[in-house]
């Protein structure tokens, strides 16, 4: 069975409540080494997704990653906004207009994600960024053959693990980039929404 625009929904606005949990964690981690803002801008665009989807609910799952993704883009600040607003818009682009998302779809959805935010940041793996959360979880998705709760699940494993990966990286991109060596020994705050946001995205999957 396929994730309907609905479950998509229910998902997006799960995260929301994580991303609101994890706020002050979000702000702590940017104190270190950028300019503390990502959790405060990822609370605000998440809010606002949720208040757009509860407004005018699209009716398939690529409506619905659109509608995220424009709705991010215009309330999100720094850096945030324009790397997840990609992500969620090529994601759309690459599922389409079906009616229902398997396995397969979310695998590809997930690699037009990174691809849109490698184009739209120019990081790649070892630079501290999401990119370091979001490329082993596309790899762990495309590599899983079943459900769409088991890919979401491999790739939350692995994008934590990459996560955690940054903490002793000298960041290479973004405004951590100024403090050189002192960047080290601090998870990047983008990493770390990549993780939550999967791991949420395949909770709610779990349950379904």
């Amino acid at each position: 069975m396929g994730c309907t625009a609905t479950d998509v929904i229910t998902a997006v606005r799960a995260a929301a409540v994580v991303i609101q949990d994890h706020r002050d964690e979000l702000v702590r981690l940017d104190q270190a080494i950028g300019d503390a803002d990502h959790g405060e801008n990822m609370k605000r665009g998440f809010t606002a997704v949720v208040a757009r989807l509860e407004a005018e609910p699209p009716d398939t799952p690529g409506k619905v990653l659109k509608l995220v993704a424009t709705t991010l883009i215009s309330t999100v600040g720094g850096a945030a906004g324009p790397l997840y607003g990609t992500a969620f818009l090529r994601a759309a682009s690459a599922v389409g207009d079906v009616s229902e998302l398997d396995c397969d779809t979310v695998a590809r959805a997930l690699q037009a994600a990174l691809d849109g935010v490698i184009a739209r940041g120019k990081a790649a793996v070892g630079d501290k960024t999401m990119v370091d959360a979001l490329t082993p979880a596309v790899a762990a998705a495309s590599c899983t053959e079943g459900t769409v709760a088991a890919a979401l699940s491999a790739a939350a494993d692995a994008a934590a693990e990459g996560a955690n990966s940054t903490v002793p990286m000298v960041a290479r991109k973004g405004r951590a980039s100024y403090l050189g060596e002192r960047s080290a020994g601090h998870m990047d705050p983008g990493s770390r929404s990549t993780a939550l946001l999967l791991r949420s995205f395949a909770d709610t999957a779990a349950k379904s």
